[in-house]
């Protein structure tokens, strides 16, 4: 395990600490290293951007919480229909998200698929893509990580569930509360383990935000992007900040969500 670890330790740390170095201004492209923090005045603007990315990555991931779940569940049910829901899980979960985001654009656009099939006109069809809501920022990644979260449980709960299920039945419960009292205790360290990971893709991820999402304001991920490719080489260290922001956010979810997972007695 040693030599895996090794090489990807060095490229994360060296990553963190080359944008951490950038963002304090001691990499500079240009100019003379000098310590500052000027990248990281525009307190209003990165508040912002820091709000709207906590908000779509809370509620996506929310969402595909609550769907993925339900969806393992139906997947481990056995049946035909959770067959087949099992296999279109496995195909999304292969879909690039820049793909998954085309495709949602084509469907919720105001002269999209289901505006003409419902035949609303563009001017009286919801501004879903591009608009105030990020609906369609929302939809996609709630879709994209609903059937990861659910791959995840089923993955865990497929070589489990079966004799305390069968236990529970026996004792004289119904299905309601063996979803309550065993599926749902059973599936939580993987749910909440799934659910982090797709937070923090989520959080960091600016393909689907940048293709469905409004220009103004902009996702931390999305406005990092601007900033490194802008003419002007001087925003690169007010993208590095961005950076940093957007790392420091991600490890403070995943310290949390360890937290609660040691607390589970289903981990312990």
């Amino acid at each position: 395990m040693l030599p895996a670890v090794i090489p990807v330790a060095f490229v994360v740390i060296g990553g963190v600490g080359t944008t951490l170095l950038q963002s304090l201004g001691l990499m500079p492209l240009v100019g003379a290293a000098e310590l500052s923090t000027a990248a990281f005045d525009d307190t209003d603007e990165l508040l912002t951007s820091a709000l709207l990315s906590l908000s779509i990555a809370v509620v996506s991931t929310a969402i595909a919480a609550v769907v993925g779940f339900f969806t393992a569940v139906l997947i481990i049910s056995g049946n035909v229909g959770g067959r087949i829901v099992g296999a279109l899980g496995a195909a999304a979960v292969t879909v690039p998200h820049l793909v998954g985001a085309a495709t949602v654009g084509l469907l919720l656009s105001d002269s999209g698929v289901l505006a003409r099939i419902f035949g609303v006109s563009p001017e009286a069809w919801p501004a879903l893509v591009a608009g105030p809501t990020w609906f369609a920022v929302i939809a996609e990644y709630a879709w994209k990580e609903s059937a990861f979260v659910a791959l995840i449980i089923v993955g865990t709960l497929a070589t489990r569930i079966t004799s305390y299920d069968e236990t529970a039945a026996v004792l004289g419960a119904h299905r309601s509360a063996r979803l309550r009292l065993v599926l749902f205790p059973l599936a939580a360290p993987s749910l909440l383990v799934a659910s982090a990971i797709a937070f923090a893709y989520t959080l960091g991820s600016y393909e689907v935000a940048w293709m469905l999402g409004q220009t103004y304001p902009e996702p931390l991920s999305v406005m990092a992007l601007r900033l490194f490719n802008s003419a002007s080489l001087t925003a690169r260290p007010e993208a590095a900040a961005i950076g940093v922001i957007t790392v420091a956010l991600t490890a403070a979810v995943i310290a949390v969500a360890m937290l609660g997972l040691r607390r589970m007695r289903a981990w312990r």
